[in-house]
């Protein structure tokens, strides 16, 4: 089977936060536009091990077919907690 590499470029992408936690890899993501969808991790974001915890900002790229599915393509780093002095 090939696979179109136009279909990874005509995905659209938005930003969104981690709301809830989902067994198997899967988050609920509520993106910009207060749209929630169900999104999974990426091949390379899991190789990496990249960890995604409630709250985190992330990209999610949606396929124009369906747009209740997403795949977390990036997670945005996160400021180190300020100590209090």
């Amino acid at each position: 089977m090939l696979v179109n590499k136009k279909e990874k470029e005509d995905a659209i992408e938005v930003e969104g936060v981690v709301v809830t936690c989902l067994p198997d890899l899967r988050f609920e993501v509520e993106l910009e536009n207060g749209f929630s969808v169900l999104a999974y991790v990426s091949g390379r974001t899991r190789r990496n091990h990249i960890k995604i915890l409630l709250g985190d900002k992330v990209v999610v790229a949606l396929s124009p077919y369906d747009l209740t599915r997403g795949r977390i393509t990036y997670r945005h780093r996160s400021s180190p907690p300020q100590l209090k002095r």
